[in-house]
């Protein structure tokens, strides 16, 4: 008895000690990149699975394939939506309320003026920017026995500022029911994180901003990060520029215009990827002193916020950042 005891024993510390295997999966996805590590049993059909997930993913939410629901019901066709669908959009909604019409999904008209959608940038006067704004408002669509409502057919839906932090929450999803506790997915710098990398924290980097879109990528500052999420939103590489001036991707659902200011760049930690995801655009709406302010109210977030004075970056975050 004692001999198996000792046995049991003996097996159970070799396991202990035993390291963990570490597997990756990565493929482009959305324009971008996803790049899954997980620890454990390798699962032969964790990629295929990926890929299928993404693609129905993409199926739902993408701007760029016509054939997706979001298209569809931009041209005005009466679908029955899916469960992630309306609480997608139930989200988005919530979170217009939480940041005052900072972050809002019916932008898309704005955004095709400006050309940051499948259209090239034209001339964009101030009278083309009020005549869109009639046809932009959370509050002006709704969910009523699964269908959108809109208050106009004009109205057009646009995820592209929270529909990337879904992906990653789906994926962990995916994970977690194949049995896995200790992992990373990361969706074009959208991370978030589970467990540990062989009893370690997982370390993520912040981006420094660059000066052009073309500039390479590099952490100015990386931090330990368990079982939450982190997103960034930044004008300094989706934009573009008409004589001599910058027009950033990100632009003020109030206004129809890209905001400019100082701020570079925002990083949101959060309990899961949709919701920072979509703060992290809304703050970066808001501006560097504004989104502090608003901050404060919401200790639930953590935020680093880079920007540009004096001739150099510089850095504000909550006191609550890692």
């Amino acid at each position: 008895m004692k001999n198996s005891v000792f046995l049991l024993l003996l097996i159970f510390l070799m396991s202990a000690c035993r390291p963990t295997a570490v597997h990756h999966c990565s493929a482009p996805v959305f324009g971008t990149y996803y790049a899954v590590t997980y620890c454990g049993d390798e699962d032969a059909g964790m990629q295929a699975s990926l890929d299928s997930l993404f693609a129905a993913f993409s199926a739902e939410f993408s701007l760029f394939d016509s054939s997706s629901v979001v298209c569809r019901l931009n041209r005005g066709e009466d679908l029955y939506l899916s469960e992630d669908f309306v609480k997608l959009l139930q989200l988005s909604t919530q979170i217009s309320r939480n940041t005052h019409g900072a972050f809002d999904v019916t932008v898309a008209p704005l955004v095709k003026l400006w050309g940051f959608g499948p259209d090239s940038l034209r001339e964009v006067t101030a009278q083309m920017v009020d005549s869109v704004l009639e046809n932009v408002g959370y509050e002006k669509i709704g969910i009523e026995y699964g269908h959108l409502i809109k208050r106009n057919a004009n109205i057009q839906l646009d995820f592209g500022a929270i529909a990337k932090g879904l992906a990653v929450d789906k994926a962990v999803e995916l994970l977690r029911q194949r049995g896995y506790t200790n992992f990373l997915v990361d969706i074009g710098g959208e991370v978030r994180t589970c467990g540990s990398k062989a009893g370690k924290p997982w370390r993520i980097g912040v981006q420094v901003p660059t000066e052009d879109s073309e500039g390479e990528i590099a952490s100015s500052y990386d931090f330990p990060m368990c079982d939450k999420a982190i997103a960034t939103s930044g004008n300094y590489r989706n934009y573009h520029e008409r004589d001599g001036e910058r027009f950033s991707h990100i632009i003020n659902p109030s206004t129809g215009y890209s905001e400019r200011s100082d701020l570079l760049s925002v990083s949101v930690i959060a309990a899961d990827c949709t919701s920072a995801d979509a703060y992290a655009t809304a703050l970066m709406v808001m501006g560097r002193e504004k989104s502090m302010q608003w901050l404060q109210l919401h200790p639930e977030l953590a935020a680093y916020l880079i920007y540009y004075e004096d001739g150099d970056f510089k850095v504000a975050r909550t006191p609550n950042f890692p």
